[in-house]
């Protein structure tokens, strides 16, 4: 009987050493604590939620191709434009797959706030940048490169820029701590919302004429339509 109780012992011991031992890649859980279940803002069949931006039905120029969502590349500058219109998210982890055409330019946009004071989301809203980097017929500033935070951080893409009409993979992870984006899995920028740097860069470059840029802490997760075809699919997001 007392053999039996000392092997108990001896397994609880164990396993309770076990359970104690350093996570291997800790970083994970400090930079995305995942707190909340994965929500499908286009899962490839229905477009429930999205419509244009400071409108109330989702343009013509967007449709359902294969499963994916895509824009005929009929919006500009000011126009075109998409929001999921059904929930603001405030921190949150956002995927999805994007493609674009020969020359093609978009982007992923978070925080929109709409109004008529508005012209379009850029006028107050981050911006992912979605651009065909290798066939794009002007030269871009590094600030203009894809998975840069448009007109705020340039990114690092060596290594993971693919050539126009294939697939690539993008993530947002933000909090007020610290936010960071990734292209095919790599990080491209990282930064502090609303720290000295971040107000300086706001102040000094792209945005110091756009009052209202990067200020709100909650709001819509848009698409851009900047005139070219680009696809997007499988877009989820979770609230941390």
């Amino acid at each position: 009987m007392k053999t039996n109780l000392l092997m108990l012992l001896a397994v609880f011991a164990l396993l309770s050493c076990q359970s104690k031992k350093p996570n291997p890649n800790p970083e994970v859980n400090q930079e995305v604590p995942k707190s909340h279940e994965w929500q499908y803002l286009f899962d490839g069949t229905s477009l429930d939620g999205w419509r244009a931006f400071n409108g109330d039905k989702l343009p013509e120029s967007w449709i359902i191709e294969d499963g994916s969502l895509k824009s005929l590349g009929r919006g500009g500058d000011i126009g075109g434009d998409i929001v999921y219109g059904a929930k603001s998210f405030e921190n949150f982890e956002l995927e999805l797959e994007w493609k674009i055409a020969d020359s093609g330019n978009s982007g992923i946009f978070y925080h929109v706030l709409e109004g008529e004071q508005y012209p379009a989301p850029y006028f107050n809203a981050p911006e992912y940048q979605v651009i065909d980097q290798i066939g794009f017929p002007e030269k871009l500033e590094d600030w203009q490169s894809v998975g840069a935070d448009y007109g705020m951080y340039t990114p690092n893409i060596e290594g993971v820029v693919k050539p126009a009409g294939e697939w690539n993979s993008a993530r947002i992870v933000f909090t007020p701590d610290s936010a960071a984006y990734y292209l095919n899995g790599q990080k491209t920028v990282s930064f502090v919302p609303w720290s000295d740097d971040w107000q300086k860069r706001r102040d000094s470059g792209k945005w110091e004429d756009y009052p209202d840029y990067g200020h709100e802490k909650t709001g819509l997760i848009g698409l851009q339509d900047h005139g070219s075809f680009v696809w997007y699919r499988n877009i989820k997001i979770r609230e941390l």
